[in-house]
């Protein structure tokens, strides 16, 4: 089982505009685990979700991952394109350095906005990868950052709700939109 080599065979179902936006009450709840039964919904959500982050990328000119609830799929499931394609199952930080640095933080789902925020400068993320496999991964700096990004998203967190303090928004400069 390849759930992403799977994915590039399947038309993607959804696009930019099926993308949620802040202040979609489908943003604030917790998503549901995917459970082994259910592996046959994973290559049209990674499909989805791939489709969705190519069109953020070719619109606003970021985007490194995106969690399924951002298209209304209330699964825990990220979809990360760094050095190559990656789906996250179920994923879990078990681990969490002291340390703290300060970002500007993006999101798919208020493109113009940047927030403000802390996080760990190194995690460990458990989950099971695209072939139904058990994973853990030790990240560090900008891949730390997105991964506890995406997972928020999977609880129902925004950045915005991790904002530093109440002056830490700005509008993206429209240069790097």
């Amino acid at each position: 089982m390849d759930i992403l080599l799977d994915a590039q065979t399947l038309v993607p179902s959804k696009h930019l505009s099926d993308l949620l936006l802040l202040g979609d009450p489908r943003l604030y709840e917790r998503c549901e685990p995917i459970l082994e039964t259910e592996l046959t919904l994973l290559p049209q959500i990674a499909a989805d979700l791939r489709q969705v982050m190519m069109e953020v990328r070719a619109k606003y000119h970021f985007g490194r991952g995106i969690a399924a609830p951002q298209l209304g799929y209330m699964k825990r499931v990220i979809y990360l394109d760094t050095d190559r394609p990656r789906l996250l199952i179920n994923p879990s930080i078990t681990d969490r350095s002291a340390e703290v640095f300060e970002l500007w933080d993006d999101c798919m789902c208020f493109p113009h906005l940047l927030v403000r925020v802390q996080r760990h400068q190194c995690i460990t993320v458990t989950y099971f990868d695209e072939h139904w496999e058990r994973r853990s991964w030790n990240v560090k700096n900008d891949l730390s950052e997105l991964i506890q990004h995406e997972c928020d998203h999977l609880e129902g967190i925004l950045c915005t709700m991790r904002a530093v303090n109440e002056k830490a928004f700005k509008w993206r400069a429209q240069a790097d939109v």
